[in-house]
């Protein structure tokens, strides 16, 4: 019941600052002591965001964009991440031998390759998926390998001494251990999938929230620079703690 109360009179703190800290804003745009051309204000992003979203929805479309790139990027650098790490675990000679390329690729800032995937894939979704999987790509790979290598020696000898073959090894053994690490991957390569997507957008695209909001700051709509700017953050938000549920869900058993 405490926590319940602890909780409420958090979240009434928080409205309360933030009601005071958009009055402060607004009151200082409409005395000319801040100016709204450079900073927006309060009255305009919300007006921004009502059409955005319900008068006229068309941010509805540009968010849906940046989401399927966001997905799609996280889902295939996972997936091809975990496959190779799995790889890498079974043949550590393989790994040996296509470490240093790995490490030079993953090395490379990934922003300064999204010219190079505009030119393969296009304006459209393609290069912002490229571009979101190449970042999380090498954090599952490396969460992956690490999650797996970690397994204790003891536990997986114990395991064969009594008889357990290597698929039963693998699956009640070697990857329930190595979920906590590999979950952890995944939280954060999910971040900088979006990470990409979006500063993809901001570069060139045709659709999506990066894409407007390099249009709203080209015609210097500071209504909606900041109104973009909440959206993607409440966005981030949104994902991270969406993350974190997922991490409790696997981590269960624990």
């Amino acid at each position: 019941m405490k926590d319940v109360q602890h909780t409420w009179r958090d979240a009434a703190a928080h409205l309360v600052f933030l009601a005071a800290f958009l009055a402060v804003w607004e009151f200082a745009c409409s005395r000319g002591w801040l100016d709204a051309t450079f900073f927006g204000r309060p009255s305009g992003i919300a007006n921004f965001l009502y059409e955005g979203f319900v008068s006229k929805p068309k941010l509805w479309l540009e968010l849906g964009y940046t989401m399927v790139g966001t997905v799609a990027s996280f889902v295939l650098g996972s997936a091809l991440a975990i496959l190779l790490g799995l790889v890498f675990v079974a043949f550590p000679r393989f790994e040996r031998a296509a470490d240093p390329y790995l490490t030079l690729l993953n090395a490379m800032p990934r922003i300064a390759l999204v010219p190079l995937f505009l030119l393969w894939f296009g304006l459209g979704l393609g290069s912002k998926i490229a571009v979101g999987t190449s970042l999380a790509f090498f954090i599952v790979l490396s969460s992956t390998v690490a999650g797996i290598r970690g397994v204790s020696g003891d536990l997986l000898t114990l395991t064969r001494s009594l008889g357990a073959s290597p698929l039963q090894l693998f699956m009640h053994v070697t990857l329930p251990s190595a979920v906590p690490v590999i979950a952890s991957g995944l939280r954060l390569a999910l971040v900088y999938s979006m990470l990409g997507v979006i500063g993809a957008e901001l570069m060139a695209a045709e659709h999506g929230l990066g894409q407007t909001l390099a249009y709203m700051q080209s015609t210097f709509n500071m209504n909606g620079v900041m109104g973009l700017l909440v959206v993607l953050a409440l966005l981030g938000m949104l994902v991270t703690s969406a993350m974190s549920r997922l991490e409790r869900a696997l981590l269960k058993w624990q």
